[in-house]
């Protein structure tokens, strides 16, 4: 436990006034911004409890500690995108469409989520030393790999895709053009001239990053 932590509830709060799920949700929000600006060193609780009202000790009993805060914010941002990916309901749907709709969520949310990028940018740069402390995100994570493959095997089976590639390489190759752009869009926008916060510049990034996964797809090995 680190050294801000104080988990205990003083004595004498008077629990029947809190919220604790909203109060939880709203520590959260501010963490996770906390977080995605300054990175799990640069973060301090006491600017969480200043922006969401909540004294330190009350973000220390429902968290436990700076770490265990933490970990939550981790774990609500894999969730945030997973449970997005499970809403676009893509199995019913033909396996290119399915795939070319999951390449657009990804390039589109990840775009829109800039503190998501940064906190698992932030998570890299500590080695996924917090990460791996937590089996939910696996559990979280899980779920998209199956899906990928479960479209890649109708892919293969009704022809419309032709390379065999294992769901979990293609899930990497989505990932890393759409996760790309958005954490180096400033050096490479500064170095290149090329404003990647433009709509249009978007707009044909999408396009591409969509037509390079399905046409990787649709030719043999």
């Amino acid at each position: 436990m680190d050294a801000e932590s104080a988990p205990q509830l003083p004595a004498g709060q008077d629990r029947r006034r809190l919220d604790p799920e909203r109060t939880r949700r709203e520590i959260l929000r501010v963490a996770r911004a906390e977080f995605a600006e300054h990175g799990f060193s640069g973060a301090r609780v006491d600017r969480i409890g200043e922006r969401t009202a909540t004294a330190k000790r009350m973000i220390y009993y429902y968290f436990g500690s700076k770490e265990g805060l933490y970990l939550a914010v981790l774990e609500d941002v894999y969730d945030g995108i997973r449970s997005s990916e499970n809403a676009l309901d893509l199995d019913p749907l033909p396996p290119a469409e399915a795939i070319g709709r999951l390449v657009d969520f990804s390039f589109d949310y990840e775009r829109a989520n800039v503190d998501f990028v940064r906190i698992i940018s932030n998570e890299n740069i500590n080695a996924a030393r917090f990460l791996r402390r937590s089996p939910r995100i696996r559990d979280l994570n899980s779920g998209v790999v199956a899906t990928v493959d479960r479209i890649l095997a109708r892919g293969l089976a009704d022809g419309s895709f032709r390379r065999r590639v294992a769901a979990v390489d293609l899930h990497f190759m989505i990932s890393a053009l759409c996760f790309y752009r958005v954490s180096n869009r400033h050096t490479f926008s500064e170095i290149f001239g090329c404003d990647l916060g433009a709509e249009d510049v978007a707009a044909r990034h999408r396009q591409m990053t969509r037509e390079t996964i399905l046409s990787y797809l649709r030719h043999a090995d």
